[in-house]
C-alpha cells in the first residue's frame, strides 16, 4: 500500500463508499483477497482513493449491478471493464429502452426531467399521475417502471450517481406523503418491512409498503440495511405475521440464500417470509418456507392467501 507525504485529488473511504454504493467491508475485503484497490495512506494513516481507482469501482459496481461477480471482473483495466459494460449492459438494454421509449414516451419525459435538475417540476410530474391513476397504479405502472429505467441508465453509465440519489429522494417523498393519507388499516396482518445490511436499496420496500397498506395490511418499516437478529428482535417485539424483504440484482447471491435461510430458522413458523426484488436467485432456487412474490402485482394474492391460511 503507497503512503502520501501531501494532500493528494483522493477519497476517502467513507466518500468512495457513498459514491459507488460499495461497503467499508467490501473495499477492504477485495483489497486483500484481490489487491484491489490499492489505496494510499494519508498523513494519519487511513486509507484514501485515488480518482481513477473511484471511477473503475463504479464501472465494477455497475457491472455487479447486471449479474457479473467481482472476482471475474475485478482484475480488468477501465478500458477492458468499460467495454464489458457496453456488452453486457448496452445491446440488451438499450434495445428494451428503445422499446419502451416507443410505447411509453411518458417514462421517458420523466427520466428527462430528472436529467434536467429540475426535482420540483419531477416531484410535480409524479404527484399528478398519483392523483390521476390512484397510489396503486401509480406504484405499479409508473414508479416500478421507472426506478428499472433509471437503474438501466445508471448502469449504461448515462446517468450520474447523485441523479439516481435525486431521483430515489423524490420517489420516496411522494410514496411516504401518499401512505400517511391512507386511513389506519387494521390490526392484522402486521408486516415488518427491511432488507438484509449488504442491500440499501429501500424503493422497493416504500413501494411494498404502499400496496400493503392500501390491502389494509399494519406495516412496520424498519428501513434498509438491518441485521438479521435485529430482524428477529423487532418482529417479536413488534409481535408481526410477516417479514417482507426486498432484494436488488446487486445483492450477491450466496448472501441472499444464507441470510434468508439463517432468519427462516431463528424465527418461529408462525412468521411468514416473504422475499420480493428483482435477485435472480430468488427464482432459481428459493430456500424451502420463503414465500417468493415476484412481482408488485402478486401482492394482493398473497395477502389473500394469507388472510385465507388463518381464517382455516
Amino acid at each position: 500500500m503507497e503512503n502520501l507525504d501531501s494532500a493528494a485529488v483522493s477519497l476517502s473511504i467513507s466518500a468512495v463508499e457513498r459514491d459507488t454504493g460499495l461497503s467499508k467491508d467490501t473495499l477492504r475485503v477485495w483489497e486483500r483477497r484481490y489487491g484491489f484497490p490499492n489505496p494510499m495512506r494519508d498523513a494519519f494513516g487511513e486509507r484514501i482513493y485515488p480518482l481513477e481507482q473511484v471511477d473503475r469501482l463504479r464501472v465494477i459496481r455497475r457491472l455487479m449491478d447486471v449479474g457479473h461477480r467481482p472476482g471475474k471482473i475485478i482484475g480488468l483495466d477501465i478500458d477492458e471493464l468499460r467495454a464489458l459494460a457496453d456488452t453486457s449492459v448496452g445491446n440488451g438494454a438499450a434495445n428494451r429502452l428503445e422499446r419502451e421509449q416507443d410505447t411509453n414516451p411518458d417514462l421517458s419525459h420523466l427520466i428527462d426531467i430528472v436529467k434536467s435538475h429540475d426535482i420540483e417540476e419531477f416531484r410535480r410530474q409524479l404527484g399528478q399521475r398519483l392523483l390521476r391513476l390512484g397510489l396503486a397504479r401509480f406504484v405499479i405502472e409508473v414508479v416500478a417502471p421507472l426506478t428499472q429505467r433509471i437503474g438501466d441508465a445508471w448502469s449504461r453509465g448515462q446517468m450520474e450517481i447523485y441523479e439516481e440519489h435525486l431521483y430515489t429522494e423524490s420517489i420516496q417523498v411522494v410514496l411516504r406523503n401518499a401512505i400517511s393519507t391512507i386511513p389506519l388499516p387494521g390490526d392484522r396482518p402486521r408486516a415488518l418491512l427491511t432488507t438484509f445490511p449488504a442491500e440499501s436499496h429501500g424503493v422497493g420496500l416504500l413501494m411494498v409498503e404502499a400496496l400493503l397498506t392500501l390491502e389494509g395490511c399494519r406495516c412496520i418499516s424498519l428501513g434498509t440495511q438491518t441485521p438479521i437478529w435485529d430482524i428477529v428482535l423487532a418482529s417479536t417485539a413488534q409481535e408481526v405475521d410477516i417479514v417482507a424483504l426486498s432484494f436488488s440484482p446487486v445483492m450477491n447471491p450466496n448472501q441472499v440464500l444464507e441470510g434468508l435461510t439463517e432468519l427462516r430458522a431463528k424465527l418461529p413458523r408462525s412468521i411468514e417470509i416473504w422475499a420480493g426484488g428483482r435477485c435472480p436467485v430468488l427464482q432459481r432456487r428459493p430456500p424451502p418456507d420463503i414465500r417468493v412474490v415476484s412481482e408488485l402485482s402478486d401482492l394482493a394474492g398473497s395477502l389473500a392467501s394469507w388472510r385465507h391460511r388463518q381464517a382455516r
